[in-house]
């Protein structure tokens, strides 16, 4: 039996079969063992940690991407410059889930060296989550950042206009005992992709999410395609959207203008029926990773010790009445993750139906 059990439209599977699938179609689409297997190592992460919308979801709309030319399966990713300290890749318009690595094993490798390693990557494309290239550093007791700019969706402060992504950012930091403290946010109250579950499952999304294209509060799960915009996180100014604006600009500067990637508006779509946007200023989608290593610092026992002091602290904070106890960022993925490696990955049926029609044009099994 190819799936575990069948709920309300949706299946659960095996994380190794998902994988296993997700591997095969990178294959099939010309991509070498090692950067399939990356690739396949990225979404999975996404699944298992309850990032549905980034995950096996994803999928076709990478093979889509490669079909239109828009997305290189054999890059000949290489550093366009570099300090012992510092390096711009460019990843020849190669998958952002497999550019990403290699770049925070160059900004690991740097760190290892001098202590830090920052690493800005242009002529790349949409990375899956960022907490998952953020994590790569925890095995080598470094703290890992991860950042990427994102097409257009989202509207300044007291704007109309789309101007930025929904533009994440991560930070994994090692503990001694203690789960790792794993921040993974979007700078907006929700990723674009929490959008589209809510297309998929036919709901209206919260308020505070997106505006019209009059600027008016919208609960509508297709504002986006009626001209909408996502809002920055804080939704309006009297709730801190500034602030939220701020941090997507961040994002957006440190991805694209320091590595000479598209940036603002001219950020590529990820869905292949809308085209780039004309006169690019730069080239593809942006990132900016880096590794801090601990000892750089401060002794790294020390600071774990410290980690886990931080983590216990505020785990004893009391909570309010009828609100669960207080989680420490990245406390919900890693259960998730737990739940779904023993009881499965459950794939919504329009997904799978997605994932079916894709397996039959590349000739390759299907996942059910």
């Amino acid at each position: 039996m190819q799936y575990i059990i069948k709920e309300k439209n949706k299946v659960k599977y095996r994380a190794e079969k998902i994988e296993a699938f997700i591997k095969a179609t990178f294959l099939t689409a010309g991509a070498t063992e090692s950067h399939a297997k990356l690739a396949s190592k990225a979404l999975i992460s996404a699944d298992l940690r309850g990032v549905d919308s980034h995950g096996v979801a994803r999928l076709s709309g990478y093979i889509r991407l490669w079909q239109q030319q828009r997305l290189n399966m054999t890059p000949q990713i290489r550093i366009a410059h570099e300090t012992p300290s510092t390096a711009v890749i460019d990843g020849d318009l190669g998958a952002g889930l497999i550019v990403a690595q290699e770049a925070m094993n160059l900004a690991i490798n740097k760190a290892k060296r001098v202590g830090t390693g920052w690493v800005a990557v242009k002529n790349s494309n949409h990375f899956g989550i960022a907490g998952f290239h953020a994590m790569l550093a925890l095995e080598h007791d470094m703290i890992g950042i991860c950042m990427t700019n994102a097409s257009a969706l989202v509207a300044p402060t007291f704007s109309k206009d789309r101007m930025l992504g929904t533009n994440p950012i991560a930070i994994a930091i090692p503990a001694q005992t203690e789960p790792p403290f794993v921040m993974d946010m979007a700078t907006t109250p929700a990723a674009n992709g929490k959008l589209e579950v809510c297309e998929r499952e036919n709901k209206v999304i919260p308020e505070g999410w997106a505006q019209d294209k009059d600027g008016q509060t919208s609960i509508d799960n297709l504002t986006l395609k009626k001209g909408g915009a996502m809002l920055p996180l804080g939704t309006d100014r009297i709730h801190g959207s500034h602030k939220g604006y701020c941090l997507g600009a961040w994002v957006d500067i440190f991805s694209a203008i320091l590595s000479g990637a598209n940036y603002g508006p001219w950020v590529p779509p990820f869905v292949s029926f809308l085209s780039p946007p004309p006169n690019p200023v730069g080239e593809g989608i942006g990132h900016f990773i880096g590794a801090m290593r601990i000892d750089a610092f401060r002794p790294a026992d020390d600071f774990k010790q410290h980690m886990d002091n931080w983590i216990r602290a505020f785990r004893k904070a009391r909570n309010i009445s009828g609100h669960p106890p207080v989680q420490i960022p990245g406390d919900q993925e890693r259960l998730i993750a737990l739940e779904r490696l023993k009881n499965g990955i459950p794939i919504h049926s329009k997904v799978i139906e997605d994932l079916d029609q894709l397996a039959a044009k590349l000739n390759i099994d299907t996942l059910t």
